[in-house]
């Protein structure tokens, strides 16, 4: 079993938290124009965009990862958990979120800050959109390598309220 991981959950702009990497949702075609995405554009320089839609399309499932322009962070990563038909796939969101982990290890990544996936376009409520993702950063951590903290960013107090309600949860079952 790994280290204990220290998720914590933070509302407002993703672009702003120093980190060594920002995980932000993403479409296929890797355009960030909605969301987090488009503030981690907007401050970070349009460069962020080039090299992440240079490397696309990219599938439903997988993650892409870029330079961070003149953010604080090293990295961004563009998590793909929604395909262009906007279905809610648990399996297709998971997948997402579990390449995203896979990346920690060689890029050395020991803070990450993650917008809450899977709620862009309103694909996911945010209830099962964060039980999804604590499941999944939970499985990463006892699984091996992890990041010491996790910041989930949030953008609005109901997906905040929803986040917060499935950490206790799964801090409940971690008893």
């Amino acid at each position: 079993m790994a280290g204990p991981i220290d998720i914590a959950v933070w509302q407002g702009d993703i672009a702003e938290l120093e980190v060594d990497a920002l995980v932000i949702g993403a479409t296929e075609s890797l355009l960030m124009d909605d969301g987090p995405a488009a503030s981690v554009r907007r401050r970070g320089g349009e460069a962020i965009e080039r090299d992440a839609v240079a490397q696309g399309p990219a599938g439903a499932g997988t993650s892409v990862v870029t330079h961070a322009g003149t953010l604080a962070a090293s990295y961004v990563i563009h998590a793909v958990g929604i395909g262009h038909d906007r279905v809610a796939d648990r399996r297709r969101l998971a997948a997402a979120i579990r390449s995203v982990m896979a990346l920690t290890a060689p890029l050395q990544l020991r803070h990450l800050a993650v917008s809450l996936l899977g709620v862009e376009h309103g694909t996911f409520v945010p209830a099962e959109a964060a039980e999804i993702l604590v499941d999944e950063l939970t499985r990463a951590a006892d699984a091996g390598p992890a990041p010491v903290t996790i910041v989930i960013v949030t953008t609005n107090p109901t997906e905040s309220w929803a986040v917060t309600d499935s950490l206790a949860l799964e801090r409940a079952r971690a008893r």
